[in-house]
Order: C-alpha cells, then sequence, then structure tokens
C-alpha cells in the first residue's frame, strides 16, 4: 500500500508490471518499488485485460493460420 508521501503508479506502469510478471522476470528494485506504488485491484484489472488481451491474439493467429491452410 502506498504509504505517506508515496504515489499511486500509473496505469502504464501496472501494465508494465503485469506484463513482466507474465514472462515471470522482474528485477528486484522493480518488484519492491511496485510493492510500494501498485494497489492490489490495479494488478487484478490489469491481469485480467492482458489475459484477455493474450488469448484473442492467440485465437486470431489461429484463425489467420487455419484461413491461410485451407
Amino acid at each position: 500500500m502506498a504509504g505517506p508521501g508515496l504515489k499511486t503508479a500509473s496505469p502504464l506502469q501496472v501494465a508494465k508490471a503485469v506484463f513482466w510478471s507474465f514472462f515471470g522476470v522482474r528485477r528486484r528494485a522493480e518488484h519492491e518499488k511496485d510493492l510500494a506504488q501498485i494497489k492490489p485491484a490495479q494488478v487484478v484489472i490489469a491481469g485480467l485485460v492482458g489475459a484477455v488481451i493474450f488469448v484473442l491474439s492467440l485465437v486470431m493467429l489461429v484463425k489467420f493460420i487455419i484461413s491461410r491452410a485451407a
């Protein structure tokens, strides 16, 4: 949780943190900074949006490959 004097993370910072978390690659300093700034609700929302984008991208890729094969 953000303490006194600490600002909350921007949507871009949250998206970046979630993106790198999908790959399991994070620097310790970045992780600790994120813990201080990002709220759990922000992570959940960004994770759901990221998962939906990922699944839709895979579906579109499969449809494209199938259409080229036919």
